[in-house]
C-alpha cells in the first residue's frame, strides 16, 4: 500500500501542546488515527504520515487546529467527517499593522465575550491566534460563524451581527427539524 505525508510548520509554542503532557496528545492522535507524527521541536516542523489518504487530511487539519490555537479535543473533533476547519487571515482585514490588535479585539470583545457569543450561537469553537482567526464545527455552523466574523471585521456593530446570528441559528434549527422528522414545522 502506499505511504502518504504531509510537511507542516506550526509555532514553537504549540509543540508541547501537540506533544502533550509525556506524548500522551501525540501517541493518542497516532492511535487513533493510525498515523505516524514526527515533530522537530526546535525548528517547528511536523510530518504526519500513514497510509490512508482521507485519514491522513483529517489529522494534519487536527494538527493545523492545535498549530492555531485550539486544545486538543476540540481539534480532535475535525476527525468526524462532519467538521470543519476554517481559517480567516485577519490581515485582510486591516489598513495598518497598528489595526491588528484592535481588529482580532473586535471578535475576542471584553474578556472574551463576543467570541463566547459567537460560539454559543453557531455552535462552533472558535480560537483567535496570531494573524488567524480559526473556526471548527459542523459545516453549516462553520459558515455562519465565518460570516459573522468577517462582519465584525469589516466594523458591523456586534448587535447587529447577533440579531442575524439568532436568525441564522432559528432557520437552521427549523430546517433540522424538517429534516429529521421529514415534516414542516409551523410557524
Amino acid at each position: 500500500m502506499d505511504e502518504f505525508s504531509y510537511d507542516l510548520k506550526i509555532p514553537r509554542d504549540r509543540i508541547a501542546v501537540l506533544i502533550g503532557k509525556n506524548g500522551d496528545v501525540k501517541k493518542n492522535l497516532e492511535e487513533v488515527t493510525h498515523t505516524r507524527i514526527a515533530i522537530d521541536s526546535k525548528e517547528g516542523d511536523v510530518t504526519v504520515s500513514g497510509e490512508d489518504a482521507i485519514t491522513l487530511y483529517s489529522t494534519r487539519n487536527v494538527i493545523r487546529a492545535i498549530a492555531r490555537g485550539f486544545n486538543p479535543e476540540v481539534a480532535q473533533l475535525l476527525l468526524r467527517h462532519d467538521y470543519v476547519f476554517d481559517v480567516l487571515d485577519v490581515t485582510a482585514y486591516i489598513k495598518n499593522k497598528n489595526h491588528l490588535e484592535r481588529v482580532k479585539g473586535r471578535v475576542i470583545g471584553k474578556e472574551g465575550k463576543a467570541r463566547e457569543i459567537l460560539e454559543n450561537l453557531t455552535e462552533t469553537h472558535i480560537s483567535v491566534y496570531g494573524k488567524t482567526i480559526c473556526i471548527v464545527g459542523l459545516g453549516e455552523y462553520v459558515n455562519i460563524a465565518r460570516r459573522a466574523i468577517e462582519s465584525l471585521l469589516a466594523g458591523s456593530p456586534h448587535a447587529k451581527v447577533y440579531m442575524w446570528l439568532e436568525k441564522q441559528r432559528k432557520d437552521l434549527k427549523r430546517l433540522d427539524f424538517e429534516l429529521q422528522f421529514g415534516v414542516k414545522k409551523e410557524e
